[in-house]
């Protein structure tokens, strides 16, 4: 059974940095690519209709950005730690939200997600 939990949320001001991160557990991570994603306030959204907000391929050598948060979020991994990370820098309040990650089903990012973390929240406020 694979496992991802994430920790790093909180509350910070706007133009503040926070880090997540997201350590897995259950199979061979280094196989696999990896997503963050974000619920934002307001009723809960499906899987599939999460925002996408970074992924990285299995070695971190590529990673990918929507346009909300390129330039501002940077995704990074460690595999001999099983975790990945999420800088986010110059946040906004527009920012807030659930934060999930979620593991690809191949080793370069498809799109396709098979495993979930229980999300986190983050809280972008003066």
């Amino acid at each position: 059974q694979v496992h991802l939990v994430e920790s790093g949320g909180g509350l910070v001001q706007p133009g503040g940095s926070l880090r997540l991160s997201c350590e897995a557990s259950g199979n061979t991570f280094s196989n696999y690519a990896m997503g963050w994603f974000r619920q934002p306030p307001g009723p809960e959204r499906p899987e599939n209709e999460r925002e996408f907000v970074a992924a990285i391929n299995w070695s971190g050598s590529s990673e990918y950005y929507p346009d909300s948060t390129k330039g501002r979020f940077t995704m990074s991994r460690d595999n001999a730690k099983n975790t990945v990370y999420l800088q986010m820098n110059r946040l906004k309040p527009e920012d807030t939200g659930i934060y999930y990650c979620a593991q690809d089903r191949t080793a370069v990012y498809s799109g396709y997600l098979d495993y979930w973390g229980q999300g986190i929240q983050v809280t972008v406020s003066s």
